[in-house]
């Protein structure tokens, strides 16, 4: 007897189920339908824009023209990784009127200590120190490091007309400032798309960051501008004019709200109903690369449902407690799109689970030759069941094509497979938020900012996109184009630019080392020689130190620091990993201090 006879509520459930999932689906078509019909209606919009291969060294050496940027970064208990960043994105990034503004905590010590080291090392770099110890939230540090930026335009006698937004593990693109200036012209925010940086196919978790942001970034923030509704900023990449930002301080006291989990998402919403003009800046080539944000995100199944719990509470909660439905319909439809996820998630996972359970079932039943339990006699119910699977499986279909047009077809392969991870950690995410917002609501107390841990790539994974040691040095002022122009003349094939300048006197020790520590991101520093140990300098082979020009000169903290006068090759350090348990760190210093180190060992 067909169970669907025998239980006739389960018939209903199914029903409903059914009716539910086909409806939802619909209403995911709709971003879809919204890109097509601009698509079709403006076919101007199709291609995507190539930038130029590169700007001309006379706009990096003046950058007259240019808007003057701020670049906004929040970090607490980032020294690991806010190095790196800075130092890549100084040497990658092809503009020239920009400063770094670090916040850091006054108990996060290490962290202060290297933003503060660069800051000593970099004039365009500044260091914010909040007043309250950290954590506190990334708005109140975002809004410490607008005042300490208001207190810098004071003293300098300077004015920023553009702040950028920026995480500590952000890859900026090289054209991304040149980006948001251009579009500046006309609106005021300016989003960047953001995308993951491309991890191996076993990393199942930040390969559903992966697919969610291909297809967000293709579809929905495209849609949500062509239906003339707000532009939530990604938190990165966001550039902001900065009567927005003075306007807020006047209006509520600061710029970012701190009592928000997404105040990123929130000051997006307020921009446009402020009748300030936002844009999705489109996916474009540049460099060989696709002009975006790129960054590591959650690795593991705990810190990405740590991750999207905060996002959830922030954006369909707490917005929708502090906003309610206020706006026009298209606002409206947009906040609907945005808090879905609260019962959708859930009811994701339970259709996952339904299917895995009818198809273990089917197998079953085929081998003790035994009616389905899910069959369906019903052909109402068996036509639901065909079209809501029929939009699921569009929708995998159209993922997949979003992820194969930028990260290609064998990861767009493993979407479906993907989808059921994506589904598993979002319901977990959305149940854990209503909890938690529930809980806090009860209690009274604020809701906690659950930070996400931050990696950066490898100096190894970052040479693309960097420029020329020549480009550094005409951002730096340390050469004028033509003095450049007339030293490359002079040069034989083949020499090497620092060298030749060292020797013609040029560019100081210290001035090359710096450049070459922006060039290849790796960082520099002096290494005194009292502060060397024997021991340490000789824990690496003699053969392996003097081939590739390096030494280890001190142990921190379970890391080998290794001094080099030029930046070694890229297998040194593989090869040097056979002969040390410890992980290894390089540090560039100038030629005379590897002199004064290399008696030590040679």
């Amino acid at each position: 007897m067909n169970p669907m006879h025998a239980l006739p509520l389960w018939t209903y459930a199914f029903a409903c189920l059914s009716v539910i999932l086909l409806l939802s689906g619909l209403d995911d078509l709709i971003p879809v339908a919204i890109v097509l019909w601009y698509r079709l209606k403006e076919p101007k919009l199709a291609p995507v824009d190539d930038a130029p291969a590169r700007p001309p060294l006379a706009l990096l050496e003046s950058g007259a023209e240019q808007r003057r940027i701020a670049i906004f970064v929040p970090c607490w208990r980032e020294s690991a990784v806010i190095g790196n960043m800075v130092r890549h994105n100084l040497a990658a990034i092809q503009y020239a009127n920009y400063d770094f503004f670090l916040g850091v905590y006054p108990n996060d010590q290490e962290t202060v200590r290297v933003a503060q080291g660069l800051a000593a090392v970099f004039p365009n770099v500044h260091v914010a120190i909040t007043c309250e110890p950290g954590p506190t939230s990334k708005a109140d540090c975002l809004n410490c490091i607008f005042k300490h930026m208001i207190d810098f335009e004071k003293a300098q006698n300077v004015a920023f007309d553009t702040v950028v937004l920026h995480d500590a593990e952000d890859i900026i693109h090289p054209d991304a400032l040149s980006l948001i200036d251009r579009e500046r012209q006309s609106y005021a925010m300016v989003q960047v798309p953001v995308l993951p940086i491309a991890t191996p196919l076993t990393e199942i978790t930040h390969g559903v960051y992966v697919d969610e942001f291909s297809e967000f970034q293709t579809i929905d923030m495209r849609a949500r501008q062509y239906s003339n509704s707000f532009v939530p900023s990604n938190g990165v990449g966001t550039g902001f004019a900065r009567e927005i930002l003075d306007g807020l301080a006047a209006e509520r006291g600061e710029v970012f709200d701190a009592a928000s989990l997404t105040e990123d998402y929130e000051i997006g919403v307020h921009i446009h109903a402020a009748g300030y003009k936002q844009t999705f800046a489109k996916l474009r080539t540049a460099y060989d690369t696709l002009v975006a944000t790129r960054e590591y995100f959650p690795r593991t199944v705990r810190t990405a449902i740590r991750q999207r719990t905060r996002w959830v509470t922030g954006i369909a909660l707490q917005c929708w407690e502090r906003r309610g439905w206020r706006g026009s319909w298209r606002t409206k439809y947009w906040f609907w799109r945005d808090r879905k996820g609260l019962w959708a998630n859930p009811l994701s996972l339970l259709t996952n689970l339904l299917f895995l359970a009818g198809l273990l079932d089917w197998a079953a039943s085929a081998l003790q030759d035994r009616p389905w339990m899910f069959a369906i006699d019903n052909p109402t119910l068996f036509l639901l069941g065909v079209l809501t699977t029929a939009l699921q499986c569009f929708r995998i279909a159209l993922r997949m094509f979003c992820v194969m047009r930028i990260f290609g077809i064998s990861f767009a392969l493993g979407v479906p497979l993907r989808s059921f991870a994506g589904n598993l950690i979002n319901c977990v995410a959305s149940i854990r938020a209503i909890f938690r917002y529930i809980e806090a609501r009860r209690q009274g107390r604020k809701h906690a900012w659950l930070k996400t841990e931050h990696a950066y790539p490898s100096s190894a994974a970052l040479v693309q996109q960097r420029g020329e040691l020549s480009e550094v040095l005409v951002k730096g002022r340390l050469l004028s184009e033509s003095t450049l122009s007339g030293v490359k003349a002079l040069m034989a094939p083949g020499e090497d630019l620092g060298e030749f300048l060292l020797l013609k006197g040029l560019v100081s020790e210290e001035e090359l080392c710096r450049c070459q520590s922006l060039h290849s991101g790796v960082m520099s520093g002096h290494v005194e020689m009292t502060a060397v140990r024997p021991s340490v300098v000789r824990s690496l082979p003699k053969h392996l130190t003097r081939r590739f020009g390096v030494l280890p000169v001190a142990v921190h903290h379970g890391r080998l620091l290794v001094a080099a006068a030029t930046v070694p090759p890229a297998d040194a350090f593989e090869e040097m990993k056979n002969f040390t348990g410890l992980a290894i760190d390089f540090q560039l210093v100038t030629r005379s201090n590897f002199n004064e180190l290399s008696k030590l060992a040679w």
